[in-house]
């Protein structure tokens, strides 16, 4: 059993995703400070800086947007000059520039842009410059990986580029030539809306956490969908009639039965709770102790009270195996970006080691966020990075105490219950 719900609190906006009654995905976002990853800017050059090959463009916002060299450069990659020209052959002070921001400011940081521009569409992601087809890898069926590399060579234009999404699996050719058009229309009213605008202005304006739920992270497995508020639940049902509307039965609206909330009657408030503390308690006995820090994430796996009933290696790689795969959901509940490390246990057998990293590849398959597993360190740890675009749950979720530095689940706040 799979399921969608979606919990709606003054301007809060969360959705959690449950498979078998366990949070697989959560999210959470403000409607009145949506995320600007996706959004499109006409902006102007203010700095240019050939020693880090970056220029910096005003956008608008309050710090200076980051371009660098490989965000100007062609899409495909085989379209890209073999040696590669210095930024102010390319960009000069005072050019006005057409960019999608790629990475949300965080921090101290601006955001980061590009000039790689892609639309997502429900099935498939437009870049009008690319020049290529490629299909989801996790679209595994060979014959359909073929069938839908022909139809995206058919559809596209001239210079256009198409990504065959994981959700275009099985889809008609019917359905992605509707994409590609809405896509196309989107652009073009873009690039003509550029053409006028003033500088720094906004072109276009990514969709919001609802919209984003039901394009990217509806699929047709999901049994039911679950929606707390009268007008996001009208608002959704349209949003599925447009999109999926062989999903629009599933979708239901939650009357709070005796006061108890949507995300209360579900078990999702305390598994996130349990799912930010710094402490991460594993059903064998053992445990994670999860730390994150600006520049990278570290988690650390101990046996704790698990002590196994054959032996010390089994009972570390016992542990160590439920860890990989308790990782791999938490990464995607917390939407952790970045590098991560992970000190498992120590394991005496190669063999075992193997088995570990091969577990946390396997899991980490499912996650719509790319996650690279780059493999065990000379000290032992494993190396993955997570992709990180958007300010994370964690950030709403949690606070880092004035007197030790560690991060805590804020007080607070109670932005998962409704009452």
């Amino acid at each position: 059993m799979k399921q969608m719900l979606m919990h709606v609190q003054g301007e809060m906006l969360q959705t959690a995703v449950l498979a078998n009654g366990r949070l697989i995905d959560f999210f959470m976002e403000k409607t009145k400070a949506s995320s600007m990853v996706g959004n499109v800017y006409k902006g102007r050059v203010v700095n240019v800086l050939p020693g880090m090959q970056a220029a910096f463009v005003n956008i608008g916002l309050a710090k200076n947007a980051f371009l660098y060299i490989d965000e100007l450069l062609h899409p495909h990659l085989e379209k890209q000059p073999a040696l590669k020209p210095m930024i102010q052959d390319l960009v000069k002070p005072g050019q006005e520039l057409i960019v999608q921001v790629m990475k949300e400011p965080l921090g101290g940081k601006g955001a980061r842009v590009t000039t790689h521009f892609s639309l997502p569409g429900r099935w498939l992601v437009y870049m009008p410059t690319a020049d290529y087809v490629g299909v989801s890898k996790k679209i595994s069926i060979e014959g359909d990986r073929a069938r839908l590399r022909a139809i995206g060579e058919k559809l596209r234009q001239g210079e256009e580029g198409i990504i065959l999404r994981t959700a275009a699996g099985g889809e008609s050719e019917q359905s992605l030539h509707g994409d590609i058009v809405q896509l196309r229309e989107l652009w073009q009213d873009i690039v003509n809306r550029g053409e006028e605008a003033a500088v720094p202005s906004e072109l276009h304006r990514e969709a919001g956490l609802l919209r984003r739920a039901v394009r990217d992270t509806l699929t047709m497995d999901m049994d039911e969908i679950w929606i707390d508020d009268g007008e996001r639940f009208a608002e959704v049902s349209a949003l599925l009639e447009e999109m999926t509307p062989q999903l629009r039965k599933r979708l239901k609206r939650y009357e709070h039965k005796k006061g108890q909330p949507l995300f209360d009657a579900y078990r999702v408030t305390d598994q996130v709770r349990k799912a930010f503390d710094r402490k991460i308690s594993l059903e064998c006995g053992g445990h994670l102790i999860w730390e994150e820090t600006e520049a990278l994430t570290v988690i650390d796996v101990n046996t704790g009270k698990f002590i196994g009933s054959s032996g010390l290696e089994d009972t570390v790689f016992h542990t160590n195996m439920e860890a990989a795969d308790e990782i791999a959901r938490l990464l995607r509940v917390r939407d952790v970006g970045g590098i991560i490390i992970v000190d498992f246990i120590d394991m005496g057998l190669d063999n075992h080691r193997e088995q570990v990293m091969h577990r946390l590849m396997e899991k980490t398959r499912s996650d719509q966020t790319k996650c690279t597993i780059l493999g065990w360190t000379k000290l032992g740890l494993m190396e993955m990075t997570r992709k990180k675009a958007r300010e994370t749950a964690v950030h709403l979720l949690t606070e880092r105490c004035s007197s030790c530095g560690v991060i805590i689940n804020k007080k607070d706040v109670r932005p998962i219950n409704s009452k």
